[in-house]
């Protein structure tokens, strides 16, 4: 196994440290930055009534990744949230999302930015593998899967008040 796909679940997966995906981000960013002026994705820790956390695993990143992506243009970051939570794990939002901070991502760009939320969810079907998720599913915070980047783990140490939040993802 590589060092870069070498992982415990304390530290997690450094995010983007592959030259395949250091070269896809280059590229995806260089194109946002030519659509866009400025990026801005989001992201939410999706806890279900039973406090597990949803986490998806894409097939051209590797790693596990809260649920999230872009705001694209004309739209929400509260319609963003709804439609990638949706996409990404058939995830319907109980409740009003708690905005729990914003970061900037200097892994991906000097312009990225990430809101975060923190959400009661509960999945409407089981969100079956395709070309964007590998695999998907709620975890217990004591038991979660190999390779949780670092960037998640981070956020979950924040979110219970183990670690003081960043301004940085």
């Amino acid at each position: 196994m590589s060092a870069t796909r070498q992982a415990t679940k304390e530290q997690g997966l450094v995010e983007g440290s592959s030259l395949r995906t250091k070269l896809l981000t280059f590229l995806l960013h260089k194109f946002f930055a030519l659509s866009r002026g400025m990026t801005l994705g989001v992201r939410a820790a999706c806890f279900d009534e039973a406090g597990r956390i949803f986490l998806v695993r894409h097939t051209y990143l590797p790693g596990w990744y809260m649920p999230g992506g872009g705001v694209e243009h004309g739209e929400t970051v509260s319609d963003a949230l709804a439609k990638e939570l949706r996409e990404e794990g058939n995830l319907e939002i109980l409740g009003p999302p708690q905005l729990f901070h914003v970061y900037l991502n200097r892994r991906a760009s000097r312009r990225d930015h990430v809101v975060l939320f923190r959400v009661t969810v509960r999945q409407t079907a089981p969100r079956l593998p395709d070309r964007e998720i590998a695999e998907c599913g709620f975890f217990a915070l004591k038991a979660l899967p190999e390779d949780v980047t670092t960037a998640t783990l981070r956020r979950l140490r924040e979110l219970s008040g183990e670690a003081v939040k960043t301004d940085t993802w």
